[in-house]
């Protein structure tokens, strides 16, 4: 394509917390909104984008970089320079580049956020009580990640295929999972699996139960590792946990269903309960 009169192209370099954040489609959504041309990709040190057009829209894709990131992203540099107008016929999200040592740090683990919950509950939704549905706005980052840049091959979701659904909510640039990595349904993703039984979902979720409930210890794999859980209203359970683990008197973390079981158990200040709803649900001392 020949290069519009008066464009002008820039490539910029953001590194910091950018990868695993929703960053690409970020760019991708704000450069056609602008009509700029070019293509964002991650790679090994964060994500490198092109663009090209009109100098006020590229100012303004610029700023938004630094003034209004994705609200998971961390931006620590934002670089810039002026190279050649290519002429590129539209803006893309291009495969990963993987030259150089990996240094990019991919984003922390979030909670669900509340429009993959509101499916979650929502009987007539393909995503109904399925527990690993997820977005570009929520769900595992870190814990998946086996290596840098961060896409789906390089996670512990490489072996799950997006059914055509996943693929089209995918692919589309209007939906909140674009470029969602970690994207899964119940056809096509993980599954809940009660391995003493072979159970499968619901069946699998209510043996788990049972098991907590009777005072036994639970491995818990998920996508990303093991939980050991147990009753922690159970004396016995938790000290059979303690003695498993050699873990004497270091606390456990106890999960609650919301601040009004937290503030049943302890004293939470403003600063604690802030921190429980935040979108890392991190545990709180």
């Amino acid at each position: 394509m020949v290069a519009a009169e008066g464009a002008v192209r820039r490539r910029i370099r953001v590194t910091g917390t950018v990868q695993g954040v929703g960053f690409r489609p970020f760019v991708y959504r704000h450069a056609t909104r602008l009509g700029l041309r070019g293509w964002v990709q991650n790679d090994s040190a964060g994500v490198l984008i092109e663009v090209e057009g009109d100098a006020p829209a590229v100012d303004e894709v610029t700023r938004l970089l630094t003034d209004e990131p994705p609200p998971l992203a961390r931006v620590g540099n934002v670089s810039t320079e002026s190279v050649p107008v290519a002429g590129d016929a539209a803006f893309a999200i291009l495969d990963s580049g993987h030259d150089g040592e990996p240094t990019a740090p991919v984003s922390v683990d979030t909670a669900t956020c509340a429009a993959c919950l509101a499916e979650v509950d929502d009987p007539a939704d393909r995503r109904f009580r399925y527990p690993f549905t997820n977005c570009t706005d929520c769900g595992p980052r870190y814990t998946i990640v086996r290596s840098v840049p961060y896409d789906r091959p390089g996670t512990t979701m490489a072996g799950f295929t997006m059914c055509p659904a996943c693929q089209a909510e995918y692919d589309d640039p209007a939906d909140r999972r674009f470029h969602a990595q970690p994207n899964a349904c119940p056809e096509c993703g993980p599954r809940l699996r009660w391995s003493l039984s072979g159970a499968e979902g619901d069946a699998a979720l209510d043996a788990t139960v049972a098991a907590l409930r009777s005072g036994a210890v639970v491995a818990v794999k998920g996508i990303g590792g093991f939980h050991l859980a147990v009753d922690a209203t159970d004396a016995t359970a938790v000290a059979e946990l303690r003695r498993r683990k050699s873990r004497d008197h270091k606390p456990f973390a106890v999960m609650v269903a919301d601040l009004n079981a937290a503030r049943a158990l302890c004293s939470l200040g403003a600063a604690a309960a802030e921190a429980l709803m935040s979108p890392g649900r991190p545990v709180v001392i």
